[in-house]
């Protein structure tokens, strides 16, 4: 594995975070979704009512600190199973992928979701991304496909 490091997200890491916001969006053929500002962005997660927490993972390239991938999370309410963490994204940049760097911060997700005692994590993984779908089988094997996603937009 490489030598790669986690820390909590900070304000100033959003323009980073925002890129390989962009990167998955591109691979996931959506770029023209991404609509959030960096405005926006930062105030969600570090202004007075902060809704996202996040975890980057760090790796030392030409003895600089780059932040490689990160998964962003937040509470989601249940009223049947009570809090749960809802993972928004884990994202790795393509060349780093396969590293370890998805393991260490989905590790990261579950040690942070038993001590907040949230009663599980809920994420969304594309049918079509089979290499995000084998990374998640080594976790769970509990797949729904009854569930339909609704999105509703406002202006």
């Amino acid at each position: 594995m490489e030598d790669i490091t986690l820390r909590v997200a900070r304000k100033e890491d959003c323009p980073r975070l925002l890129e390989l916001i962009r990167e998955l969006a591109a691979y996931e053929k959506a770029l023209p979704e991404v609509t959030v500002s960096l405005s926006h962005f930062e105030e969600a997660g570090f202004g007075a009512n902060p809704v996202w927490k996040a975890f980057n993972a760090i790796a030392q390239i030409n003895g600089k600190e780059v932040i490689i991938g990160f998964a962003l999370y937040y509470i989601r309410y249940s009223t049947w199973k009570g809090c749960r963490m809802y993972l928004e994204d884990i994202i790795i940049t393509e060349n780093w992928r396969g590293k370890g760097a998805g393991k260490l911060l989905f590790d990261q997700l579950i040690i942070e979701a038993q001590e907040k005692k949230f009663s599980g994590i809920v994420f969304q993984v594309l049918e079509w991304n089979t290499p995000a779908i084998n990374f998640y089988k080594k976790y769970t094997d509990k797949f729904d496909p009854e569930w339909i996603n609704v999105s509703m937009e406002l202006q």
